[in-house]
């Protein structure tokens, strides 16, 4: 889709640009604020899965201004992949997997824990929601995992989920750590979107927990984990939408309102992603050039099937001839090109052949014209 036409769809993808926000999903993290005042307070903070660091954006400018001097607030951004630098950002290119990486979260917040920890990381979707919301899962459980490394008793911990029929057993295990866990959706995340955020307050692990890279957090089976949800069991999440009432709609075309009554200018993105995955097959796309099916061209006519078409086009002359010359006319028949002895036989006996056929035709319609008169 082309930028036109995009820029027409989304009226936060616009405003992004406009308010100088690396992505729309800026506006997610601002809406969830309003709810909850996930900033007050806030002094050390970690931004999981960053690229392309909007939500990291959002985060230097609340806690340490504009120009990211404003307070000695710390803000550490991890990612797998690079990201553009942001004023008062600490960036770490690394896997929320390994413990490698956090200690040195720990380590560039000089031994103290995080206040707060946001990770709006999501899986390349396939489509298939089955799959995307398990993969979603087990990137937010990996999330929780570094979290419970680094986040301090009664912190924050917000995260994307996507939203499907097992998310209770998903809400159960947050629930483990957190005693306040809340579902929201802030009215810039499109309606038509299963995407959601989970809000995590009040962080209290389990007494003895000992956070542990080694082996996977809260493995389950799922058969008998989801079997016992039931009666008390159960969690029903208190489910939030977030945002004013008189906030945009996402799902809407809104025209523009500028400052002084400007016209809409198409404005680039405010930071590009650096080196995606995605930039070769961009390419090969725009320039026509991505693999496909091989067709025939329509009318044409393959090499090994000429001789035969052009012996049944010789023989169809023959037999033309035959009929004509029992018939006593005196049409002439055009000759082709002189042909081999062994073409002129085999044709002379499909010729042959062909003149016996229309002539028994002939013989056959002259007997029914006779029996009718």
């Amino acid at each position: 889709m082309g930028r036109s036409s995009k820029d027409k769809r989304d009226i936060y993808y616009r405003l992004a640009k406009e308010e100088g926000w690396r992505a729309r999903s800026a506006f997610k993290l601002l809406q969830l604020d309003e709810e909850f005042n996930l900033f007050q307070g806030v002094s050390h903070a970690v931004d999981l899965c960053a690229a392309p660091g909007s939500w990291s954006q959002v985060l230097s400018r609340k806690l340490r201004g504009e120009d990211g001097k404003k307070s000695d607030a710390k803000i550490v951004a991890v990612d797998l992949q690079a990201m553009a630098p942001l004023p008062g950002v600490i960036q770490l290119q690394g896997d929320i997997t390994k413990v490698s990486t956090a200690q040195e979260i720990i380590k560039h917040f000089e031994g103290q824990p995080s206040d707060l920890v946001v990770c709006d990381g999501a899986p390349d979707v396939t489509g298939l929601h089955d799959i995307d919301e398990y993969i979603q899962a087990q990137l937010l459980l990996a999330a929780l995992n570094i979290t419970s490394h680094v986040l301090k008793r009664g912190g924050t911990f917000v995260a994307k989920i996507f939203r499907g029929k097992d998310v209770t057993l998903l809400f159960s295990q947050l629930k483990v750590f957190f005693p306040l866990v809340t579902c929201a959706k802030p009215r810039s995340s499109r309606h038509s979107s299963i995407e959601a955020f989970v809000v995590c307050q009040n962080y209290d692990p389990p007494e003895g927990y000992i956070p542990n890279m080694c082996n996977p957090l809260l493995d389950h089976e799922y058969d008998v984990d989801f079997n016992q949800l039931e009666g008390p069991n159960r969690v029903i999440v208190p489910f939030l939408a977030c945002g004013d009432l008189s906030a945009y709609d996402s799902d809407r075309t809104y025209p523009l309102q500028l400052e002084d009554g400007k016209q809409y200018v198409y404005t680039p993105p405010t930071q590009p992603p650096i080196n995606p995955p995605y930039r070769e097959a961009c390419s090969l796309r725009k320039n026509n050039l991505l693999a496909r099916e091989e067709q025939p061209t329509t009318g044409s006519t393959p090499s090994d099937l000429s001789p035969l078409r052009e012996q049944g086009d010789g023989a169809r002359c023959a037999g033309n001839a035959s009929i004509r010359q029992e018939g006593g006319t005196t049409d002439e028949v055009v000759q082709g090109p002189s042909l081999g002895a062994d073409a002129e036989a085999e044709l002379a006996e499909v010729a042959e052949g062909g003149g016996q056929a229309c002539g028994g035709l002939v013989e056959m319609m002259e007997n029914v014209r006779n029996i009718s008169l």
